[in-house]
């Protein structure tokens, strides 16, 4: 304990500084996992309101192996048990992003930006930033568990129990990965996209093993953590066994971290990044840009193609799942367009991939906030570099990878549906000028106040928010509006409809052009 002690100095006063300056980000992201749990037994009551109606929905999903694999297997047909189904694997992962942004930021990030070694200079101890970060995270995950307790005990204590716990647990878990890949790597960047990458191949087991089998007994199912979660069970005959291989894997990954921090010094890794030429292929500011986004230009690519091919191979399904149901029409129909109700999940899942395009160019657009921040623009803005010029460079990846990757996932549709492929691609397109428009308002924000640039990951939350909870919520179609997102054709089934799209992209230019405008007239921040 004397040997410990000293270590850890310094950490309540770390937590407190990291909550502070987290108390947007935090309140964000957990308010919107707990309302998308909170909100689905109402959601779900008014689509199958009778017992038949929800014994037709787990014999439907029995039998379906593509929608299984979107979203899992039905254990129970209680309100509470299609919660869990429903929203369950989705809870978990926004929980696990949560955890992997707050611990990457607290620990990587601040050794990255220099403020680590001014930390560690005080009365810190040396493990007492990896401490504060994951008591952060623990947080932010035990108050998501405790409102989706209290908000789900109606349905039956224990089933909101176990959820709530599942999902605080996956938050851990993969908390101390990211502090793990934290003192491997020598880039926040790195470890935010590494351990976002483990996330991903989680979901695609999860979905490999669900669809083999309609009980989630698949070895595949089982060697992922939000197979985990979905096998735990709230609200049908809860498997509370299952926590302990989280505690397992949470005490373990921790250790792990902690013996990592323990031999490496501040700013360095132990997977150093290799120099790479300061001529050549770098040469200018737009080469450089590109050089910094690549991977994450790749990866987003082929997430939205495979993602497009499994939502185009599922729409036949989707169809044979709804079948009478006339709420479902309804929701997938103000998700997406009017007419039969494949091109309505198609235009529905089209949607989606959009709000989750809006994502990628924040994060794109702010990777100068990032290099400006970090004392890394200032060397390159010293030299014959204009500051537009600088930025021009990441903007058109940013606004034009947001293109590449909804045409990607247009042509990923079109492998997995197999038909339809004009309007499809055309579906895809569609959503640029509102994503565009949300990009736009990171430029803005980034030009004219770069204090303020983070609250960029707030107008996509709310727009995510509006989008992909509003329809299920039956909320007025004034607050739909409020997304740029809500006056957009929908395509495929819908008529194509110019004038708000060219209002759309005229305002993402306007705002693209009033942030540049702000950047080249204020100082650089430090």
């Amino acid at each position: 304990m004397s040997t410990l002690a000293p270590q850890l100095a310094g950490t309540g006063t770390l937590v407190r500084f990291a909550l502070r300056r987290d108390r947007v980000m935090i309140p964000l992201w957990v308010g919107v996992n707990a309302l998308m749990v909170l909100s689905m037994p109402n959601t779900l009551k008014g689509l199958y309101g009778t017992p038949g109606e929800r014994a037709d929905l787990m014999e439907q999903m029995a039998a379906n192996s593509s929608l299984r694999a979107l979203v899992g297997p039905v254990f129970d047909d209680s309100l509470g048990a299609l919660t869990a189904w429903r929203v369950g694997v989705y809870a978990g992962a926004l929980a696990a992003v949560t955890s992997i942004l707050i611990v990457v930021r607290h620990t990587r990030d601040e050794e990255e930006s220099g403020r680590q070694e001014l930390i560690s200079s005080g009365m810190v101890g040396r493990r007492a930033s990896l401490t504060s970060a994951l008591l952060t995270a623990a947080v932010a995950d035990a108050v998501l568990a405790l409102l989706v307790t209290a908000g789900l005990a109606g349905q039956g204590v224990a089933g909101a129990l176990a959820l709530g716990l599942g999902l605080a647990a996956v938050g851990m878990l993969f908390a101390t990965m990211a502090a793990i890949v934290a003192q491997l790597t020598e880039s926040a960047r790195l470890a935010r996209g590494l351990t976002s990458g483990v996330l991903g191949a989680a979901f695609v087991l999860r979905a490999a093993g669900d669809s083999a089998t309609d009980d989630g007994s698949s070895a595949l199912t089982w060697l992922s953590p939000l197979g985990w979660l979905e096998n735990l069970r709230p609200f049908a005959d809860e498997r509370w066994w299952v926590l302990a291989l989280f505690a397992a894997a949470i005490a373990a990954q921790g250790v792990a971290a902690y013996v990592l921090a323990g031999r490496r010094d501040i700013g360095m890794s132990f997977l150093p990044t290799r120099p790479g030429p300061a001529t050549g292929r770098l040469r200018t500011a737009s080469a450089l840009a590109w050089r910094l986004q690549r991977g994450a230009v790749l990866g987003w690519s082929i997430g939205f193609f495979l993602a497009g091919a499994v939502y185009g191979g599922m729409a036949e399904g989707a169809a044979d799942l709804v079948g009478d149901n006339e709420r479902a029409r309804e929701i997938f129909q103000r998700m997406g367009g009017q007419s039969a109700i494949t091109d309505a999940f198609l235009a529905a899942m089209i949607g989606m991939l959009g709000l989750v395009a809006a994502l990628y160019i924040v994060a794109s657009v702010l990777r100068p906030h990032g290099e400006e921040t970090s004392g890394r623009a200032e060397p390159v803005l010293a030299n014959a570099v204009g500051r537009l010029r600088w930025a021009a460079g990441h903007l058109v990846i940013a606004f034009g990878g947001a293109a590449l990757i909804m045409l990607l996932a247009g042509a990923g549709f079109a492998v997995g549906h197999g038909e339809e492929t004009g309007p499809i691609l055309a579906g895809c397109l569609v959503q640029l000028p509102a994503v565009w428009v949300v990009g736009g308002l990171a430029v803005l924000l980034y030009g004219l106040a770069p204090r303020l640039a983070p609250a960029a990951w707030g107008v996509a939350g709310v727009v995510l928010l509006i989008g992909w909870i509003g329809p299920a919520l039956d909320v007025p179609q004034t607050v739909l509006d409020l997304s740029p997102f809500g006056h957009l054709p929908k395509l495929p089934g819908g008529g194509m409809e110019w004038a708000p799209v060219l209002t759309l992209t005229a305002l993402a230019a306007g705002l693209v052009t009033a942030g540049l405008a702000g950047l080249r007239r204020r100082d650089l921040t430090t």
